[in-house]
Formats: C-alpha cells, structure tokens, sequence
C-alpha cells in the first residue's frame, strides 16, 4: 500500500527536509534559547554524535556547552573529557555550576588510545557526556563507531575539530561552527537533522566567565573534590 507524503513524515526517523526532525532521543538544553530554537529536540542531542568546528583554543568552544555539561551530569553520570588540549580550568566549571569531582579527564599515550578510551566512555553509559579531541581524522569508520557506541550509552558526545573538517563528510547528526568577533561567539550551523540555519547565531558567554580551557590551567587548592579527575588511558595491551 502507497503511504502518503503525510503519512511518511509521521514514520520514526523521517522528516521533511526543510523542517526540524523531530528527535525521538531526548536533547540536553543548552541554556542558550536563541541555540536552543535551532536544534531539534530544543537543545543539545544524545545518542549520536556531534561536532564543534573551531580555529582558536578558548574562544569559547567549551563554555558555550557548560549548561548542557551540567544537565547531563544529573543522575551522578560523569562528564569525560578525552585527549583536551589544556588542562579543564577548574574556576570557570566550577561557575558554570559543573561538579568537578564529576569531570573525568583522560591523557592517552596516543591516538589509538584517545580513540579507544573515547569509545568506551561512550559505550559504558557512565558519563552523560563526553568531549573528544582526537586529532584530525577522515576516518568515516571511526566516527560510525564513536556514534553508535554514543547511542549506547544515551551520551552526549561532542567531538572538538577544526574548521578544515567542514568540508569532510561526517557521520554527526550535528555540526556546529565557531568564531569569536567582538565578545560574542558567532555560531553557524552547516548540518543538523533539518535545514542548514541560514544565518549565524550570537551569543555572549559573559565578560566574567572564564575560559573552560587554560593552558598551564590549575585547579584551585583547599580540599576534597576541587579538581577534575585525571587518569591515564587504560587501554588493554596484547600479550605476546
């Protein structure tokens, strides 16, 4: 039997293209409304994977996602944070109401580790989010396997990139781009589950919001619990 264009639009996993999907995994609110109205589901999606494309370490490309770190930490999950570049600068988590004995930082020895230790973060549904630096990759295969071990564990996954990989194909339901002009984080959104957002949102992260990465960043001392957790990565070894 025919189904009508109606009909077809109502079937999980189908939507028409110059509409918003409507998501069936639930989204993490960003806490940025103007960003929240241009993605489907009203924020930030789990189960899948997703992209922040960025030039300049610090600009913001991790405190703009700070509220939905937040939320997905609920529920005791960690926040995994894979091969960053710098040190998570504890001051600005802590402000972003982010619980630092929450965070998880790996330090691979090398780039199958990162990959490895990102996949099973992802896979053990421990950490409601995890945030990947992974080098630049055009690895079709390996992004697949990031995205299905994200849906999972019912992840949050956002793999950091530069802006070279827009023109890469990619897995990701949701790709973001980033540049700083004037205070404000301009933010373009050249593919999500829906039209491709015509113009760029601005948003301003605030003037006393410090960066969420610092290079040589250290966490503040007096206690228990005032610092992320960094571990090395646990990957197995053959055995000869």
């Amino acid at each position: 039997m025919k189904l009508s264009v109606a009909a077809l639009s109502k079937l999980p996993g189908v939507w028409r293209g110059g509409e918003l999907e409507q998501v069936t995994q639930p989204a993490v609110a960003t806490g940025h409304a103007a960003l929240d109205r241009e993605l489907p589901g009203g924020g930030w999606p789990t189960g899948t994977l997703s992209e922040v494309l960025h030039d300049s370490v610090g600009i913001g490309e991790v405190a703009f996602l700070s509220g939905s770190m937040m939320r997905a930490s609920e529920g005791d999950r960690m926040i995994g944070w894979i091969n960053p570049p710098h040190l998570p600068y504890a001051p600005a988590l802590a402000q972003s109401g982010l619980a630092l004995s929450r965070c998880l930082v790996v330090r691979p020895a090398n780039r199958e580790d990162a990959f490895w230790s990102a996949e099973q973060s992802l896979r053990s549904g421990a950490c409601g989010a995890v945030l990947l630096w992974l080098g630049e990759s055009n690895d079709y295969a390996l992004l697949r396997r990031l995205q299905m071990a994200a849906g999972a564990g019912r992840s949050m996954a956002v793999l950091f990139r530069s802006t070279a990989a827009e023109r890469l194909s990619t897995p990701a339901h949701l790709r973001v781009v980033l540049e700083h002009d004037a205070g404000l984080l301009k933010i373009r959104i050249p593919k999500r589950r829906g039209p491709p957002l015509a113009s760029p949102i601005s948003i301003a992260l605030g003037r006393r919001s410090p960066s969420a990465l610092r290079e040589g960043g250290r966490a503040p001392s007096g206690g228990e619990g005032k610092s992320p957790v960094l571990v090395p990565s646990l990957r197995p070894r053959a055995v000869a």
